[in-house]
């Protein structure tokens, strides 16, 4: 089995490092803050991580911290190595990411769906776009994590992370909306809940109750600003990130900010 580097041990990088250590990987970890190894064999830094490793994965909370991560570790990658980005970056930045490689490195995008008790249990869903020969490789070690869908070239796994989740957020951002309207018009929680339920937003209002995910506002803000400057999109933003006091907490807070408010 190929030595694995993980770089990323936050929320959900932790639970899914120590599957691909379940796995009997040889891997090695690394965390910008220490003490998140739980046993894990840990470096110091990201360029002892990747060395001598044959696949890298970074899980990692936003295109800056990526890039600049990435900086440290890529000149330290050995030729033919395959490094798989999970993290939820956008097609654009993997581009970037993509045409700074060293000669003879390859990149799979593979961001995912789900939240802490997915990564733990392998339930994730994985996006995951590259050269075909690169997601041949990389497949088998993806699908420790989750489901792997395969959405075509270098990219497109990014792209589709996009799609979904900024279906996924601006959906409970409306119905945390509707909801406080319900509550001005004087129309009853219980009511409006039941015939919600009852229709097409069942899913999204689900999610939007969810006493079980681990998805804090603020990144599900910055998800959203991957998709550029939609309108529709880019007015959820603005009210996710219109009360600081939730962004640590899952998006499903921002049904209680809106309707206290």
């Amino acid at each position: 089995m190929e030595k694995i580097a993980f770089l990323g041990l936050g929320r959900m990088g932790r639970p899914m490092a120590r599957r691909l250590a379940a796995a009997g990987y040889p891997l090695t970890v690394w965390n910008r803050s220490p003490g998140r190894a739980d046993g894990l064999t840990e470096a110091a830094g990201p360029a002892e991580a990747v060395a001598g490793a044959g696949i890298v994965v970074t899980m990692l909370s936003d295109p800056d911290a990526v890039a600049e991560v990435a900086g440290q570790f890529t000149p330290a990658l050995s030729p033919g190595a395959l490094w798989i980005d999970m993290s939820s970056i956008g097609p654009r930045a993997v581009a970037g990411l993509r045409a700074r490689l060293p000669e003879g490195v390859a990149m799979v995008d593979a961001p995912v769906v789900g939240s802490v008790g997915p990564a733990a249990d392998g339930a994730l869903g994985v996006f995951a776009g590259g050269e075909d020969a690169d997601l041949e490789r990389a497949e088998p070690v993806l699908a420790h994590l989750g489901r792997v869908r395969r959405c075509g070239g270098p990219g497109a796994g990014a792209a589709l992370k996009v799609v979904v989740i900024g279906g996924i957020v601006a959906s409970v951002t409306v119905l945390a909306e509707v909801l406080t309207v319900a509550g001005e018009l004087g129309v009853s929680q219980e009511v409006a809940l039941e015939v919600l339920s009852a229709g097409p937003l069942a899913g999204a209002l689900a999610r939007a109750r969810s006493t079980e995910s681990d998805f804090p506002v603020r990144l599900a803000a910055k998800d959203l600003a991957l998709a550029g400057a939609s309108p529709v999109l880019s007015a959820a933003r603005q009210v996710l990130l219109a009360d600081p006091s939730i962004a640590e907490l899952d998006l499903s807070a921002v049904v209680g900010a809106l309707r206290e408010g």
